[in-house]
């Protein structure tokens, strides 16, 4: 059985005068990274870091982040597409599970949308995706304190080994889309 994704009040929502917000979990490598990654993305409300699990087999946790966006602004299939381009979306990790490449959906018709995109954007590149389309059955958020970790302090050797080149793939990538 799909399980609804769970509502968040976003205190921005009434500021950016969005009000028709939609949210995706998305599984990607670590999820400090994809936080910084989908942190920088026009449209994007609020993105809040954390671990998702889904049903068996996947049903351990793995990192993950949810973003909350505004579709008027960006399209799910955008974020879907700065995900793939993002993380290692074609690569076996030995941890996996851990590190999982997800598209977590919400109910059958998001699950649909998902698949839909995907074979779409698989396409685009060379070698097949390893991204599985799961259905969401939790998710938990990291503590405050992990939260908005590049933000927080981008100087961190972390942050500038492992967060500052996907951010750098993720300039260029919009960089080619304008040409």
């Amino acid at each position: 059985m799909m399980h609804s994704c769970r509502t968040t009040k976003l205190p921005h929502s009434a500021a950016d005068g969005a009000t028709n917000l939609a949210g995706i979990t998305l599984g990607g490598g670590c999820h400090w990274c994809t936080e910084a990654v989908f942190q920088r993305l026009s449209g994007v409300i609020e993105v809040e870091q954390g671990w998702a699990r889904s049903n068996p087999p996947a049903d351990e946790w793995s990192e993950a982040v949810t973003v909350h966006f505004n579709p008027e602004q960006i399209s799910l299939t955008e974020l879907v597409r700065v995900h793939l381009y993002t993380h290692s979306a074609t690569k076996a990790h030995s941890l996996r599970g851990k590190y999982r490449s997800a598209l977590y959906s919400c109910n059958e018709s998001q699950q649909q949308q998902l698949t839909e995109i995907l074979a779409t954007l698989a396409d685009e590149f060379l070698q097949p995706l390893v991204t599985l389309i799961l259905p969401l059955e939790g998710f938990k958020a990291s503590p405050a304190e992990y939260q908005n970790y590049y933000q927080t302090d981008p100087d961190r050797p972390f942050c500038q080994v492992y967060i500052a080149p996907k951010l750098e793939k993720l300039a260029r990538l919009l960089e080619d889309d304008k040409s």
